[in-house]
């Protein structure tokens, strides 16, 4: 029977962290007792749980196995303490959260600003990036994601409406003409977020419509696609989050307004809600709030 509670947030920590280093590190303990949690965890498993190397470290089956039911008693554990200390009341530990680049920048990172100064017992670790982040693998309490839930094993939580739009510079529209139908978007400079040259674009409506574009422009970064746009480069598809203020403010103009692009909701993604942490379920109550209050831009059909 194991009765080792340091050891298993131990060997939690160093799956997060990605070494037993990190974990010494974040943990604010030497790698000595680190390494010693961890061995005698393994000795009275009587398993490897790592297979560890000087340049990296794996879990073995058995280690990938213990690790999804040590995660499930970390969170009952914590549950339990904040009920038993208060700290349902007093939010306090660390949250990790990631988001996209330009989302992140521009909204996520002022709301994390005004959460901490309510909450100053809560360090916030914010990961911004377009990629997708395994959330176990990284050791991600929350993911703030445009679009459909891919993974059924995390919860979805709408934080706020949202739709994509088109957009293009006015000197590039008096350059090469505004496109009246989604058809005519063959014939323009399209920018496109990826590594693929081509791409299709679905338009909602009466009329279902799906149009093959091909990039003179490709990025994996939403935010130099922003900035494309802006320089008169092409057109780019975009969230209204992204670029509302720009077309209100006429650096940006709407293309084909009249033809919705297929809605990709803002959603806040967590691994449980049975056990969601207390600091990491006010933060999320916290997002949505804000962000349903920034919300001013109608539908995707008034724009």
């Amino acid at each position: 029977m194991i009765d080792n509670l340091p050891g298993l947030r131990t060997f939690a920590r160093v799956v997060a962290t990605g070494s037993l280093s990190a974990a010494a590190r974040d943990m604010d303990l030497s790698l000595t007792v680190v390494s010693k949690r961890l061995a005698q965890l393994e000795k009275e498993l009587g398993v490897r749980l790592l297979q560890r190397t000087t340049r990296r470290q794996a879990l073995t089956e058995e280690g990938e196995a213990f690790h999804a039911e040590v995660l499930r008693i970390m969170a009952a554990v914590e549950q339990a303490e904040s009920v038993v200390s208060g700290r349902a009341q007093a939010i306090s530990g660390t949250v990790r959260i990631t988001a996209p680049g330009e989302l992140g920048r521009q909204w996520i990172a002022p709301a994390l600003a005004a959460f901490q100064r309510l909450h100053p017992q809560v360090s916030v670790q914010l990961m911004v990036t377009d990629a997708v982040v395994d959330l176990l693998d990284a050791g991600v309490d929350v993911a703030i994601r445009y679009g459909s839930l891919e993974d059924s094993s995390l919860i979805a939580r709408p934080l706020a409406p949202n739709f994509r739009v088109l957009c293009a510079s006015a000197a590039y529209l008096k350059q090469f003409g505004m496109p009246r139908h989604p058809a005519e978007l063959v014939h323009h400079q399209c920018i496109l977020i990826g590594e693929q040259r081509r791409a299709i674009w679905r338009f909602d409506g009466e009329e279902r419509l799906s149009v093959q574009v091909m990039a003179a422009f490709t990025t994996n970064d939403g935010g130099a696609a922003h900035t494309l746009a802006l320089e008169g480069a092409g057109i780019a598809r975009k969230s209204i989050w992204d670029v509302g203020d720009d077309l209100a403010q006429g650096r940006l103009v709407r293309v084909l307004p009249d033809f919705a692009i297929s809605a990709a909701p803002l959603n806040a993604l967590y691994p449980s809600q049975r056990h969601l942490a207390p600091r990491v379920r006010a933060l999320v109550d916290f997002l949505s709030e804000r962000l349903g209050k920034a919300w001013r831009w109608g539908t995707s059909a008034s724009g």
